[in-house]
């Protein structure tokens, strides 16, 4: 494949992590969004459909890990970083889910919402490609 085209893929694979975060308000129930943009230390925590929210967290971060090892994929064309990678996102899937599904049911108003806030946020964003591109780039150049 050549780099052009790589590169050509790579950006619509981006753009389309864009697009899932540009549409995020019609395409996930997350009334979380809403409660962490405003001043949240000081509001009340939002009545909350937990199975739901926990769903359509799962289905975000399924989706943007499909494209991130997609990218991954175009970058290296390594079956054994692709494997690793997916190991990788399976494990904190696993253990970022469990801990905001903890959070969520025994919240209570001021306590842990910090905590709340960066688990959601590493499972609703496409954040851990950001680390796995440059890692694998430089373990690549070793």
């Amino acid at each position: 494949m050549s780099g052009l085209i790589k590169i050509i893929l790579a950006l619509l694979l981006f753009g389309l992590l864009i697009l899932v975060r540009f549409f995020e308000n019609e395409l996930f129930y997350d009334p979380l969004i809403l409660f962490f943009k405003s001043d949240y230390h000081l509001g009340i925590f939002p009545e909350v459909n937990v199975s739901k929210l926990m769903l359509h967290t799962a289905f975000r971060f399924f989706i943007n890990t499909v494209i991130s090892l997609l990218i991954l994929y175009i970058a290296f064309r390594d079956k054994e970083i692709i494997r690793f990678s997916a190991i990788l996102y399976l494990i904190l899937f696993f253990v970022l889910l469990a801990g905001m599904y903890f959070l969520v049911k025994t919240i209570d108003a001021g306590s842990n919402l910090t905590v709340l806030f960066y688990i959601r946020r590493f499972l609703i964003q496409p954040l851990f490609i950001l680390l796995l591109l440059p890692a694998f780039y430089y373990f690549r150049k070793q």
